[in-house]
């Protein structure tokens, strides 16, 4: 699938099929998608782990849910735990992947990038005051483990998965799973085959970029051309908004098929 259409294809799935298992092989893919998102300092922040729905006994799968989380669960086969492992945020960490870098060219000297540069000036100027907050440390892994997620989830849809993200009870998984404690759960990601179809309802409404970027100061709006509105659509990024009766029939129908409230 073109690439902007992965974007403007993925959607939120609430709707899985319980009983369609989820290979292996595209978990593998999605985290291997995770595994190439940007990060500071090449560190590995991101840690996942991969739990099977059917792997699950009843009392586990009940006691993982959340007012919001209820038949997600029971229809997603596979559910994806990202975590940021905070304990990688260390200054030798730092030292030592930015050296690489340098090595390998992905740093140039063009730029200033030397091995004297790292120490002197990179770690020891602006890494270690910077990891002296804890604050700034979960900072840091929070939102490069939110671009290892986005890549996974883009890659779910490249995949034909479908999948959203999802609170659970993290006492209960603190309990069962018995993560790190400098581990900091991010989010849990539901996967598996949509039961719905993820165009039926059209994208989710957002609000128009204008209202959102701005151009080199924040009194003037970023203003869309309207020639390249028109070449997304055509591409597939941007498309139709959620036809609210439409949907409505569809999640009458899904309902009635699972035996949920409609």
């Amino acid at each position: 699938m073109e690439f902007k259409q992965v974007l403007g294809n993925r959607r939120s799935i609430r709707y899985f099929e319980p009983d369609k298992p989820v290979e292996k092989e595209k978990i593998q893919t999605m985290l291997e998608a995770a595994n190439r998102a940007s990060r500071s300092g090449n560190i590995d922040y991101w840690k996942a782990l991969v739990v099977y729905r059917d792997d699950l006994d009843a009392e586990t799968l009940d006691a993982l849910r959340v007012p919001t989380t209820t038949a997600d669960l029971d229809l997603a086969p596979v559910q994806i735990y990202f975590f940021a492992d905070c304990s990688y945020a260390d200054p030798a960490n730092f030292r030592k992947n930015l050296k690489e870098l340098v090595t390998l060219g992905a740093l140039n000297p063009s730029h200033g990038w030397s091995d004297a540069y790292v120490d002197e000036n990179v770690v020891g100027q602006i890494i270690t005051p910077m990891l002296s907050d804890p604050a700034v440390v979960g900072w840091m892994g929070t939102i490069e483990t939110g671009l290892a997620i986005s890549s996974a989830m883009l890659t779910a849809v490249d995949e034909g998965l479908g999948c959203c993200l999802h609170a659970v009870n993290m006492e209960t998984a603190k309990q069962v799973f018995k993560y790190p404690d400098h581990w900091i759960p991010c989010w849990t990601l539901l996967v598996g085959y949509p039961a719905e179809d993820p165009l039926t309802g059209g994208q989710r409404p957002r609000r128009s970029i204008s209202s959102l970027a701005f151009m080199n100061n924040l009194d003037t709006p970023f203003e869309e051309d309207p020639a390249v509105t028109e070449k997304l659509k055509a591409q597939g990024l941007i498309q139709n908004e959620i036809d609210a009766d439409k949907r409505a029939a569809e999640v009458r129908q899904l309902a009635r098929r699972f035996g949920l409230p409609e």
